[in-house]
């Protein structure tokens, strides 16, 4: 195996270096491997690989025989080149990024692949540079079509291999040089599984921050700006917003960002009975009650010591757990029931409503010098068909997500069916568009979702015949119950309108508070 020598030559800058040091070099029976010269005001730094052919030469033998060329300055042997400094450097990059990325050159030879490429192709063990991309085991010759000036971007390909079944999307584009001239293309990969992946580290509810928010419209984004200036504070918090908005996903990114290293506890106040409200806020000792647990419990003001308790839909709390409420969050103790002494508790507290506050004070519904206690730092959350500027980039955004959670194509929305969506009044906010957009990809069965295949809640009532097609014409007994459905929303509107709370509206509709609670869900109210 011959042995190469590199070297590095300092010259004073002249016309005619690389000519002599070659004739000297062929003169003395050496081949260049490799030649780099760097100018450095009247400097010429020439970096130099050589191969003698005479495999006895010494390392003295070749300084000597490169000294004594016209303004030679100094000469000195090193262990690698700048060009291979680079190279190494950018084979390192190559290989820790999270994308596959394969490069050819205008021939169809494979010039690039780094090791996420050969992991998801199952060929750590050979050698590819230089084999043209279309003879090779597991490669896909789609790529050649950039050399034609095409692109294709998120296809969806699988590869079956020794360890298994890898699917990835695969992005490819032409490389060209300054003149335009393709001489080249590259593919970037990224496997499904990190995909995934990132959709559920995203998603997690409890893993939120506000760069998960999608939006631009000018409420949103003051809001999220006043968020993250009043999150490490351990001031109380009031989100405000219609149901759907995102109170508790703000809420948890507010706990996020507030730096404290206790739990986020969120409570719905509406959808604990009023004989277990107290139980759940603030615990109870062991026989306090028929039925609790001989050890005692630790209520949700404790559990959230250190952290955040959030309490939803607190417009809808009884006069009893307000007052204890009040005094749980002032003196920053709680006592819990059957008990003799009290517990210091450290949670941070943020409030969420839909219902105007101020006019339940004034009704006398919630208590006067509660509100004023939780109305410290109040946020309000626009409703969707404020903002309906975010409405394409939200769309984007949980069709990308449900796609990915799917292991689906990634589909697009036409023209008319972003046009519906906008036009839309939105009643049930930000939750009803991830539905109907959830729906939409679930019924499309191309990757294209047509303007038939986006269908709010007042159109499930008429019969999908096939995937993403919606029948023509409309039954008669389907129209009844279309009829009948749209009656039962005026009845329960009318109801929660005139009512103090759900509660309310639920003893007059004579019905129970999680039936009323459902049909208030299902007709997005």
């Amino acid at each position: 195996m011959s042995q190469s020598f590199k070297l590095n030559l300092l010259f004073q800058d002249r016309i005619g270096v690389v000519a002599d040091i070659s004739r000297r070099v062929a003169d003395r029976a050496m081949n260049i491997v490799s030649m780099e010269v760097e100018r450095k005001q009247h400097l010429a730094d020439v970096y130099l690989e050589v191969d003698p052919v005479n495999r006895e030469m010494s390392g003295k033998e070749i300084l000597e025989s490169l000294s004594g060329l016209n303004g030679l300055q100094s000469i000195r042997f090193i262990k690698t080149t700048p060009n291979e400094n680079r190279q190494n450097t950018f084979h390192t990059v190559l290989d820790n990024i999270s994308d596959g990325i394969i490069s050819i050159d205008a021939k169809g030879r494979i010039t690039t692949i780094n090791q996420l490429a050969r992991t998801i192709l199952n060929c750590h063990d050979r050698d590819l540079i230089g084999r043209r991309i279309d003879e090779t085991v597991a490669m896909d010759p789609t790529l050649l079509s950039c050399l034609e000036g095409q692109q294709y971007s998120r296809l969806r390909r699988s590869v079956s291999t020794e360890k298994g079944q890898f699917e990835f999307f695969t992005n490819a584009r032409p490389i060209v040089d300054s003149t335009g001239r393709i001489i080249g293309a590259v593919e970037i990969m990224k496997d499904m599984k990190e995909i995934k992946a990132l959709v559920e580290e995203v998603s997690q509810p409890e893993k939120i921050s506000f760069d998960a928010f999608v939006g631009n419209a000018p409420s949103v984004k003051q809001a999220i700006a006043f968020a993250r200036k009043i999150a490490p504070t351990p001031s109380i918090v009031s989100i405000r917003g219609e149901s759907g908005t995102g109170k508790e996903l703000f809420a948890r990114a507010i706990h996020a960002e507030s730096l404290r290293s206790g739990p986020f506890i969120p409570v719905n106040c509406a959808a604990i009975p009023d004989s277990l409200l107290e139980s759940e806020l603030f615990g109870y000792e062991s026989g306090a009650f028929t039925g609790a647990q001989k050890s005692g419990r630790a209520g949700l003001f404790e559990q959230a010591s250190g952290g955040t308790l959030f309490l939803d839909e607190i417009a809808e709390l009884p006069p009893g757990p307000q007052a204890k409420i009040l005094r749980a969050i002032q003196e920053k103790r709680v006592r819990r029931i059957g008990g003799r002494s009290e517990f210091e508790v450290d949670a941070r507290i943020i409030t969420a409503t839909n219902r105007n506050l101020e006019r339940l004070v004034e009704t006398g519904t919630f208590r006067q010098d509660l509100y004023y206690r939780i109305n410290v730092l109040p946020i309000h959350l626009p409703p969707l068909n404020a903002r309906a500027e975010d409405i394409p980039v939200l769309a984007d955004h949980f069709l990308f997500q449900i796609n990915c959670k799917l292991a689906a194509n990634l589909q697009h929305l036409s023209s008319e069916a972003l046009d519906k969506l906008i036009h839309h009044s939105w009643p049930g906010n930000v939750r009803e568009l991830k539905n109907v957009i959830e729906r939409a990809a679930i019924l499309c069965d191309t990757t294209m979702i047509g303007v038939e295949s986006i269908l709010f809640s007042f159109d499930l009532a008429t019969p999908v015949l096939t995937a993403g097609k919606v029948a023509g014409p409309v039954e008669e007994s389907n129209d009844l119950a279309r009829q009948l459905n749209a009656l039962e929303r005026q009845i329960v509107a009318k109801a929660l309108k005139s009512a103090r709370s759900i509660r309310q509206a639920a003893g007059r509709l004579g019905i129970s508070h999680t039936t009323l609670r459902n049909k208030i869900k299902k007709h997005c109210l």
